[in-house]
Formats: C-alpha cells, structure tokens, sequence
C-alpha cells in the first residue's frame, strides 16, 4: 500500500491511480470525502444541496425520520451560517466574541442578575460564564457585586459603559438580523418566528 493520490474523473467522482493509491483489490480505500475533495485548493464547503443529497444516498432505505432530521439539521446550519455572519461583521470590530455578546444581551435584558442565571439564560456553563465576565469586567463592560442577602451569591450588572455599547450596537446586530432574513415575506418572518419557537419549547427545560 503506497501513498494515496486520487484525481477527479469527468462525472466528479474521485479515480483511482493505482500506482499512487491505496487501494485493495481494485476498490478504493478512501472515504468518499476524501476522494472527491482531493483536487480541491484551501478548505473545501459542501453546498447545502450537496450536502442533502450525499445525505439522501447514505440513509436510502433506512427506516429514518427523514423530514425531521432535514428539519433539525437545517435549523443547525442556518444557526451556525447566522452566528458566522454576525460574529464577523458585528462582533469581531468591537473585539466581541459570540458568547461575550450573548452574556452582554442577557445582563442588559434582566439588570441586576446572578451569575448562576446568567449562565442558564445564555445556555452557558458556570465556568465558561466566570471567564467571560471576567474578561467583560475587565473591560469595563460589567461589574460584579455581592448578593446583599447571601455571600455566596454574585450579582452581575452593567456599566454605563457596558449599556452605551449596548445602545449603539444592537441597531447594528439588528441590521444584520433584517439582511439575514431580507429573502422572507414578513408573514413568513412571522411564520419563522414562531415554529422555533414551538421547537424551542418542545426541548428547553421547564
């Protein structure tokens, strides 16, 4: 067996080259990703459509949920592209991560919040929360303070110069939010809206 090297044939399917491959018995070894991402240059990204259909080919004939799983993969990818977007183009300027944002929106909703809460609104842990206000503290973006009834208790609040940043940033974050969505109707906004929030229900706690 000798070092892989694959080429890409005229239908796009990876061809073996037998004298470069590791091939046995004629039957290529190499996962299918492998073998059709070969010839690309820098990081490849599957298309959504790609992607489907890879999907469909895999499960063909197993009894799955087919439009439930299509539903709850979509709902991740669609996540993960919008965080993308609005962590590049909102956050990263203003030295945000997503997390720091998030734990920011929810101390600007609720005031004078625990931390324990914070970390459940956020859907964070306890220890990614102490290392994310630690660092917005020292950014003079949040304070801490003692729960006046209980020492062992923390309150988090913002500075006025964690609420001015709130106040100019959000229409910004918000912005983005109009583009992402900019391809809906507002009645399919609205539509939108509220099926994640019945999947939201369906699987949050309490």
């Amino acid at each position: 067996m000798s070092t892989a090297q694959h080429r890409s044939g005229p239908d796009g399917e990876g061809v073996c080259v037998p004298d470069n491959c590791p091939c046995e018995d004629g039957a290529c070894t190499l996962s299918k990703y492998v073998r059709t991402t070969a010839d690309a240059s820098g990081d490849h990204h599957h298309t959504l459509a790609e992607t489907e259909k890879a999907v469909a080919a895999l499960l063909s004939g197993m009894p799955v949920d087919m439009e439930s799983m299509a539903a709850v993969q979509n709902i991740y990818r669609a996540a993960n592209a919008v965080r993308k977007r609005l962590e590049s183009s909102v956050l990263a300027p203003h030295d945000l991560t997503w997390t720091g944002w998030v734990v920011l929106w929810v101390v600007w909703i609720w005031g004078d919040i625990e931390t324990r809460h914070v970390a459940v609104e956020a859907g964070i842990s306890k220890g990614t929360l102490t290392g994310v206000v630690g660092t917005l503290e020292k950014r003079g973006l949040l304070r801490r303070r003692t729960h006046p009834d209980d020492a062992r208790r923390v309150l988090v609040s913002l500075t006025p110069k964690g609420r001015k940043l709130m106040v100019v940033l959000f229409p910004t974050f918000n912005a983005e939010e109009s583009f992402v969505t900019e391809t809906l109707s507002a009645a399919e906004k609205a539509t939108l809206a509220r099926t994640l929030r019945k999947v939201a229900l369906q699987v949050e706690p309490g």
